[in-house]
């Protein structure tokens, strides 16, 4: 499957790829392309049959910072491409798009008190429930429908896979030994949809958004910023459906209910 962000080339370091006047005609219809397709960009350049069979394909995910070799079909030209392909500005692909690197919560020395990781995490007690909704929705009319399920796999895949295995490995066991195992299933599905809304919240970091729907927030300000904060802080919450939970590299730091923070 193409990723974002894909590209072809002639063999001479000569690329084509779909920039953001051209995802956005994709987005409303006017074109009907995947733009990070290797075909669709054959297609539409006009490199069609033996012309298309013979161009080289790549991608590069910003987020993880990797240029992936897809196939090479001429002469090898891949030193001159991933050095294009690193120099392009990423807004004239998606000018929403608000790149930097990922955070790895646990795997960084908290930056703020616990007190204050209280004091966000009441602030996203009373707006992680709509964090997926929120995004999925706001971030699909402006972005996703003229970059398609590549780039939302890439944005998932990248940001879930650097907290899930840490949190797998140092959390749930351990939140998982507060519970019998009659009482664990049911609590399982609360712990894992408050983290997934972790994630989800992070991901709005990725992107510049005026208006976040099904929020009131103020125009280009994240209704989710704080989540983001604790994050970037190296705190991750859990909620059980009674009880939060804040996690660092070193385990619970913190559980309680929102209604004992003053």
């Amino acid at each position: 499957m193409c990723q974002f962000f894909s590209v072809t080339s002639n063999g001479s370091g000569q690329i084509k790829y779909f920039d953001w006047e051209l995802r956005k005609k994709c987005l409303s219809g006017e074109l009907d392309y995947n733009p990070d397709s290797h075909t669709s960009i054959n297609d539409y350049f006009g490199f069609k049959g033996i012309r298309e069979d013979k161009r080289n394909k790549y991608e590069f995910n910003p987020f993880t910072d990797k240029f992936i070799v897809d196939s090479i079909n001429g002469k090898d030209d891949r030193t001159l491409v991933e050095k294009k392909v690193r120099a392009i500005d990423l807004k004239t692909i998606i000018p929403q798009l608000n790149l930097h690197p990922i955070v790895h919560p646990f795997e960084i020395k908290p930056t703020i008190s616990v007190d204050i990781a209280i004091q966000m995490l009441k602030q996203w007690d009373s707006v992680w429930d709509s964090v997926w909704a929120s995004v999925w929705a706001s971030v699909w009319a402006s972005v996703w429908a003229s970059v398609g399920a590549s780039f939302r796999d890439s944005v998932w895949d990248s940001v879930w896979d650097s907290v899930w295995a840490s949190f797998r490995d140092s959390v749930w066991d351990s939140v998982r030994a507060s519970f019998r195992d009659s009482v664990w299933a049911s609590v399982r599905a609360s712990v894992g949809a408050s983290v997934r809304a972790s994630v989800g919240a992070y991901i709005s970091s990725y992107f510049t958004i005026d208006e976040w729907k099904f929020t009131k927030n103020k125009k280009g300000v994240n209704p989710f910023q704080c989540m983001i904060d604790l994050w970037n802080a190296g705190y991750i919450p859990s909620y059980d459906g009674n009880k939060w939970r804040l996690y660092t590299k070193e385990g619970i730091v913190w559980e309680g209910e929102i209604a004992d923070i003053k």
